[in-house]
């Protein structure tokens, strides 16, 4: 294939890329389902939340095995297998939500479609650092940039759903649509040819090349892998907290002013606010992941984690004070920009530290931080004895993360 034709093709897997991403990022529209599900089931919030706790932790355990397949089997074979296996999970969540099933709804929300999503999430990243060595920043930030939004398009859309045909058909509904669309997008993906490097493209001189680069047992033995992981780790933590309490956080701000004297009129309008500040954030979720990964590749990506994590602490610690609605819509929508540019910033950070012949097992195994703080962000703001601290547990999980920006040096590979 001519280098023009590869150069078109890239493109093309970028574009199936992201609307595979905008599809799988719909989980962290979790907070429109959550109060519908405890009102017509009559759950408790923990357990109901539970099931959001369960998604990530998957997901991030499933990503890493899949970045294992995807260096094994292929970028298609792995994402293929996720996209059946998301679109099942959620039509099963339609049947939880119907039989009123919370076990059910953890099996199939939070087991089957965190393994899809998982295996999913990690494929086009793994790909795209390959197809795209003279932009890297850029293009996992424009991949990942889907995940961020795929939440706005659900706090837009489904809150209405769920009023006009209830949370089980809505989610039969998005169960096929992500079934036909993420198996599709997935048959775009391939790897490309040996060697093959865009025209005109010259790698820096202090870039790693595939063939300096990391095993993945070579990787985990330096400090700085487990320093970027807990770096992940602590920003993923913070926001995922946030964002899973971000609607029902929203709706206490809007019912101290609320005057609606109707309950049932009341609700409805606390639940329809809440989503369309989750719709606001969650785009800046995404866009926040083009722009610092686009910035990580002028100014670095150390630099960019230093950025994100000081500007994060500060506003967490001065988020309780907030009363106006949209101040604290403003802040939210940084707070999840710094988020989603922590995902989009990462990958390309250890293509950086550890070259990306192997990209897909080091940066796939990194993601089980995704899976600790996938139970340690939600169970913060979830649990009763830490509530009322939350956003400063989280402002101090961002200060630590800065500690650890603030000392990382990128490692030396070994003489073999």
């Amino acid at each position: 294939m001519s280098n023009e034709k590869l150069e078109t093709k890239r493109w093309w897997i970028a574009v199936a890329a992201v609307i595979m991403q905008l599809c799988l990022g719909s989980v962290y529209a979790w907070s429109v389902y959550k109060k519908p599900l405890m009102t017509a089931h009559g759950w408790p919030e923990f357990w109901t939340q539970f099931t959001f706790m369960i998604c990530i932790f998957i997901i991030g355990l499933s990503a890493a095995f899949g970045g294992i397949l995807v260096d094994k089997k292929g970028p298609k074979f792995v994402a293929t297998i996720g996209g059946i296996l998301f679109g099942i999970g959620t039509l099963i969540a339609g049947v939880a939500a119907q039989t009123g099933s919370l076990l059910l709804l953890w099996v199939g929300f939070g087991l089957i479609a965190g393994i899809g999503n998982g295996f999913g999430y990690v494929t086009p990243i793994a790909t795209l650092i390959r197809w795209f060595p003279d932009k890297r920043g850029l293009v996992t930030g424009l991949a990942v940039m889907g995940f961020g939004l795929g939440a706005f398009f659900i706090g837009k859309i489904v809150p209405g759903m769920i009023v006009g045909m209830g949370v089980a058909k809505t989610f039969y509904i998005l169960g096929v649509i992500f079934l036909v669309l993420v198996t599709a997008s997935a048959q775009m993906y391939k790897n490309p040819p040996q060697g093959w490097v865009p025209a005109g493209f010259t790698p820096p001189a202090a870039a790693r090349s595939a063939a300096d680069s990391f095993k993945l047992n070579e990787a985990i033995s330096t400090p700085q892998w487990w320093m970027l992981a807990a770096m992940l780790c602590l920003n993923i933590s913070a926001g995922l907290g946030l964002l899973s309490q971000l609607s029902p956080l929203a709706q206490d701000i809007l019912k101290k002013t609320a005057t609606n004297p109707d309950p049932a009129a009341l609700a409805a309008y606390l639940a329809s606010a809440g989503g369309l500040v989750l719709a606001i954030t969650s785009i800046f979720n995404g866009l926040g992941r083009l722009f610092w990964a686009s910035l990580s590749d002028k100014i670095g990506r150390r630099n960019v984690f230093i950025t994100m994590f000081a500007s994060q602490a500060v506003l967490y610690i001065l988020l309780p004070q907030v009363s106006g609605i949209w101040l604290f819509t403003i802040i939210g929508c940084y707070l999840l920009a710094c988020y989603g540019g922590g995902f989009a910033t990462m990958p390309a950070f250890a293509a950086d530290a550890f070259g990306p012949a192997n990209i897909g097992r080091i940066y796939g195994t990194m993601l089980i931080a995704w899976s600790v703080a996938g139970v340690a962000g939600p169970f913060v703001f979830a649990a009763p004895a830490l509530k009322s601290k939350a956003l400063y547990v989280a402002a101090g999980m961002l200060i630590a993360g800065l500690l650890i920006s603030l000392f990382y040096k990128k490692p030396e590979k070994k003489a073999a």
